[in-house]
């Protein structure tokens, strides 16, 4: 036991600085709790840092959902920008893909996705709010997002449009003409676009997360920066041990994104989770041909995004260990059709990885721990988890306060993998 553990407990303890860690900081101080957050890095600098910086309304569909079939013999040649997977970590995980394909039917999908509408639209609202009470009001641009397709991809185009509005969420079929007076400065390289109207974007993650770090510092929240090395249960609740000595709290909050199963395991649980790691690297932009909003490549499979250093570009999913060595081959392939689009510049920085956490139903885990009191779970957002974040959070305090939360959090239990 470290010499300078904290013997005065606080109510709630988050265990991890990202989105979701925030907003559940946030959530549990608005309620009146006393709340220490923890990470060994400052606040939003991990996964939470590294994405598109979309809000997105229609981040409904799970990525295992029917389609998926139809384009899993060229995903199997291992050369496709959309997917790499590591054949030795693919046998290793052969339960955990197994299970991720079996929900890759319309029974399972539909669920599914009215769970992540419930959960996207009261998070969404939060941001909304957040954003203007953290001073980050001007990091928001109300856009929306544009998919585009290459080929003659109306029917798919609309299948998709008609599917968001079965949930209320609107969006607008564009043909080439209307993509460029939307997007003039991009090359017309586009026949099809669908703008999803509802959804918005920032500036910076990474900032954006820094400013909801600072909100929560400023209603009275504590942030403390140590290596995490262990929870352990104990008659007053739970304590923190950390390398640089230990806290005590009533409640523990597991907010540690693809972090989250390590420190778990040692109360038994085995949590399925994987980790669809993603690349982007940033480019200096030509101010006079700037982006408006960011452009999904559908068939390309990448993500262009105006970010304040620059053009950000965004990859698909590499299948692998959490820790496995950075592989640029989808960097490599997707930056020059990026160039092809929008003119940009040299890079800015390093290339940047991330681990997105993801269980077999491609739904976060949001809720108790089974079998401790106390002990609550807020990870596995996957692709979404800068959108999904502040109702995550919320989600959580609302239940360690007692109350329901403001969407139907029971598709996200805990107890239904462990």
């Amino acid at each position: 036991m470290p010499d300078n553990f904290t013997d005065k407990p606080t109510d709630v303890i988050v265990l991890g600085a990202g989105i979701v860690g925030v907003s559940a900081a946030i959530a549990a101080r608005q309620r009146g709790l006393s709340v220490v957050l923890v990470d060994r890095r400052e606040p939003g600098n991990e996964t939470s840092y590294g994405n598109a910086g979309i809000l997105s309304s229609g981040s409904i569909s799970p990525l295992n959902k029917p389609s998926l079939w139809s384009a899993l013999p060229t995903y199997l040649t291992n050369r496709h920008a959309a997917l790499r997977w590591d054949p030795v970590w693919a046998i290793r995980n052969i339960d955990w893909i197994i299970r991720f394909l079996a929900n890759a039917t319309p029974s399972r999908t539909r669920p599914r996705a009215t769970a992540l509408h419930g959960l996207i639209g009261a998070s969404l609202q939060l941001h909304r709010e957040w954003i203007v009470k953290a001073d980050a009001a001007q990091r928001i641009r109300e856009t929306g997002w544009l998919k585009a397709w290459r080929s003659d991809a109306v029917g798919a185009a609309k299948a998709e449009q008609a599917f968001l509005a079965e949930y209320g969420i609107a969006s607008q079929l564009l043909d080439r003409q209307a993509i460029s007076a939307l997007e003039p400065n991009i090359v017309p390289v586009y026949k099809v676009g669908l703008l999803h109207t509802q959804t918005a974007s920032v500036d910076s993650p990474g900032a954006v997360v820094k400013a909801y770090a600072r909100m929560f510092v400023g209603l009275g929240g504590e942030i403390r920066q140590s290596e995490i090395r262990a929870i352990v249960p104990d008659s007053e609740g739970w304590r923190v041990v950390l390398a640089d000595g230990g806290i005590s709290a009533r409640h523990i909050v597991v907010a540690l994104g693809p972090w989250s199963a390590d420190l778990l395991r040692p109360l038994g649980y085995r949590v399925p989770l994987a980790f669809e790691r993603g690349y982007h690297r940033e480019f200096k932009p030509n101010p006079a041909r700037s982006l408006q909003r960011p452009i999904h490549d559908a068939e390309g499979s990448f993500l262009m995004t105006p970010m304040e250093q620059g053009i950000r570009v965004t990859t698909g999913v590499e299948l692998t260990a959490r820790d496995a060595p950075s592989s640029f081959v989808q960097l490599d392939q997707v930056v020059p059709a990026a160039r092809g689009v929008v003119e940009f510049g040299a890079a800015v920085g390093e290339p940047w990885r991330g681990a997105r956490p993801t269980l077999p139903d491609s739904l976060p885990m949001i809720g108790p721990a089974p079998r401790h009191a106390g002990l609550w779970l807020a990870f596995g957002n996957q692709h979404i988890g800068f959108t999904t974040g502040p109702a995550t959070g919320a989600a959580i305090a609302a239940m360690i306060a007692g109350t329901q939360p403001g969407f139907d959090a029971a598709p996200f239990s805990p107890g239904r993998y462990l």
